[in-house]
């Protein structure tokens, strides 16, 4: 008979860092007592038969897209791809309260009303009265809308048997608790089998499924890592809590793009798409103000009007202060000496403050253009030209770089009300709406500030 054993392992409950001794502090995460243990297969120390499967030649594959499920809410389809895949799973994470149930049961709502099939949402973490609540608010309630409230994961997919379902919603997989498991619900290894189960039976009955995902203090979703390789699609739902506005963003989807983003406007009756995101970080206003410059940034492949604010005040200390907000610190000190490098512009004796306008984070290199045009204007107290939009990268050497998408960009520009924008010479434009001011370098694109500020 062959000698087996049964290996204990331990697994982090925060990383999924896994150990064959126990510790109080987790050497991949450095968080304390989040060890469990992790029991595994019994190991046979006789050789397993091997198995030759039968290889397919790729050519004769059939290679036909599938048909997408539309959910009846535009943003979140686009950020899919073009809807739900038959069979197909997604797991969307985010803050707590931030409308991730909501979402969803907007969608099943949509789906019911709108699809031949019923719709089944289950329900780990709250009651049948709070989900009904929340679906009258929002206006979704339909005869073809099921519930399950409950943490069986075996019963909840036991009711996919009685008929044919477009899809279904799990809230959430940490909520649910799989058979022949052990473990608390939420452990690393009933999120694992919970979510294995669901992938299961979506491809085995041809139906998509979307989870929901508990996130950490860090931002990233709760579990083993594992449980973003299992899935197919990856959706990051965000908003700052001063705010109504949400979004949606994909950080892994097989069947589509991950630049997309989705934004959300949260109101009573649930979240509506935002139509124009451009007017969410930019007031319109025309008055020209020192230390203010605009640019057309993406974010995936929605361009967004940003106004980017600077703050020039004279300081007696030897070493000024530089902060921050939506463009990097680290960024914002490189662009601030190649101004005082390359464009003459001394920059020594102010503290300087920079802004996005709106909570925008800017990630984007098109805004190095515009943040330098606004530091020097801050400097030299000379406003910019109204109607102006500055797109470019700004190199070491002071030299202006192309952006992405640049007829994308001054499409956008036009639509808005820019009349002009200053670009890298070395663009290729096909766009012809709007004026363009070619600049090399960046002292020649900051020409204007630097005469003004002689007269």
């Amino acid at each position: 008979m062959a000698n087996s054993k049964i290996i204990t392992k331990y697994i982090c409950s925060e990383c999924g860092h896994v150990t064959t001794t126990k510790t109080g502090k987790c050497p991949s995460c450095n968080s304390w007592g989040t060890f469990e243990i992790l029991e595994e297969a019994p190991v046979s120390s006789s050789s397993s038969k091997k198995k030759t499967s039968r290889v397919k030649i790729i050519s004769a594959l059939d290679v036909t897209p599938p048909k997408r499920l539309l959910t009846g809410i535009e943003e979140l389809d686009r950020v899919l791809g073009g809807g739900l895949v038959p069979g197909g799973v997604v797991l969307i994470g985010g803050q707590p309260g931030i409308g991730k149930s909501t979402l969803l049961l907007q969608a099943a709502g949509s789906v019911a009303k709108n699809c031949d099939s019923p719709v089944l949402y289950i329900s780990g973490e709250e009651a049948d009265a709070q989900v009904a609540l929340r679906a009258s608010r929002i206006n979704k309630s339909s005869e073809k809308l099921f519930l399950y409230s409950g943490s069986d994961l075996e019963d909840a997919l036991s009711n996919l048997d009685n008929e044919k379902f477009a899809f279904f919603v799990l809230d959430s997989v940490q909520a649910m608790s799989a058979e022949n498991n052990s473990g608390w619900v939420g452990t690393i290894t009933q999120v694992r089998a919970v979510a294995q189960r669901v992938i299961d039976v979506a491809r085995e009955k041809k139906i998509p499924a979307v989870m929901i995902g508990h996130i950490t203090k860090e931002g990233k979703i709760a579990g083993p890592m594992m449980l973003e390789h299992m899935v197919d699609t990856v959706l990051n739902f965000s908003g700052e809590g001063y705010s109504a506005y949400r979004m949606l963003r994909a950080v892994k989807n097989r069947y589509g793009s991950t630049d997309e983003l989705g934004i959300f406007e949260m109101r009573e009756d649930g979240l509506v798409p935002v139509t124009d995101k451009s007017g969410l970080y930019w007031n319109r206003d025309d008055s020209a103000v020192p230390g203010v410059a605009m640019t057309i940034a993406l974010e995936g492949n929605t361009p967004l009007a940003a106004e980017i604010q600077t703050l020039a005040a004279r300081t007696v200390f030897p070493y000024p202060r530089r902060t921050s907000r939506g463009i990097e610190l680290n960024r914002f000190q490189l662009l601030t000496a190649v101004i005082d490098r390359r464009c003459s512009i001394s920059t020594n004796g102010h503290d300087l403050y920079i802004n996005v306008a709106g909570g925008l984070s800017l990630q984007d290199p098109s805004a190095d253009l515009p943040a330098c045009a606004a530091i020097a204007s801050a400097l030299k107290n000379i406003s910019l030209q109204p109607g102006t939009c500055w797109l470019g990268e700004v190199g070491l050497a002071g030299e202006i770089r192309p952006v992405t998408r640049i007829d994308m960009r001054l499409k956008e520009a036009a639509r808005l009300g820019f009349h002009t924008a200053v670009v890298s010479s070395h663009e290729q434009i096909k766009f012809s709406g709007i004026k363009i001011i070619r600049v090399s370098h960046i002292d020649e694109a900051l020409a204007g500030i630097l005469i003004n500020s002689k007269q």
